[in-house]
């Protein structure tokens, strides 16, 4: 999940994952998926890093399905440095992600975020999971990074739900899908599913993000000054 590059700027590494197994179009989130505010028996996760904000409490009314801190992840087990299901972005992204959700809430509409910033040790893990399961060629093909744009904290992986439920719209294709089907015009995606795609990316655009073409989840927000970091998800 890279982000384009941004103007002027060298290309970014390609993009960083996409799950193995297919499920099904509403890839089984309305169970899992939780809107704001966080469950109080959930353990107190630490505060973001300066210049970053928690969008549970930037996104009134989201919904978050943060697989990399369970086992339910292409890898198997919980990525490093998601010891808690946090979804943290730098000021400037978040507020626009704000936006774009409010253009969303008259339709009964709202976001459910998979990934927001992400530690860099997750990403490595990630590239080390390709070479030892023998999928090094993901990483060859551009569906995994050694760097992200998730690692800078302008990077959201989300799609559309119902307001209330959690309930994903029909995208044709689960979130973190390896596959051309994830591509953002492939011909897989039609019909309602390819309606979705298009307000999604409206949505994003309208607020400043850039989509990746590749993954039809992927949004960058090219923040100036954002830079990786390594700070876990951690109580």
């Amino acid at each position: 999940m890279t982000s384009a590059p941004a103007p002027g700027g060298p290309s970014p590494a390609p993009a960083d994952i996409a799950a193995t197994t297919p499920r099904t179009p509403a890839d089984a989130i309305s169970a899992e998926a939780t809107s704001s505010p966080v469950p109080a028996d959930t353990p107190k996760l630490r505060p973001p890093p300066p210049g970053f904000v928690d969008l549970h409490a930037a996104l009134p009314g989201a919904c978050f399905a943060v697989r990399y801190a369970t086992a339910d992840n292409f890898t198997g087990a919980p990525l490093p440095g998601y010891d808690l299901p946090g979804a943290w972005l730098r000021e400037r992204p978040a507020a626009a992600l704000a936006r774009a959700q409010a253009t969303l809430a008259p339709e009964g509409l709202t976001f459910l975020v998979y990934d927001a910033y992400r530690p860099a040790r997750a990403s490595l893990a990630m590239v080390e999971w390709a070479g030892r399961s023998g999928r090094r060629r993901l990483v060859d093909d551009g569906y995994i990074a050694r760097r992200s744009g998730h690692n800078r904290g302008d990077t959201v992986d989300l799609t559309l739900a119902r307001s209330g439920s959690c309930e994903p719209l029909d995208m044709g294709s689960p979130w973190d899908h390896f596959g051309p089907e994830s591509h953002f015009s492939h011909q897989h995606a039609s019909g309602a599913a390819m309606t979705h795609r298009r307000r999604l990316r409206r949505a994003l655009q309208s607020a400043g993000f850039t989509p990746y073409d590749k993954e039809w989840w992927h949004f960058t927000f090219h923040d100036e000054g954002a830079v990786p970091l390594d700070v876990p998800y951690a109580p």
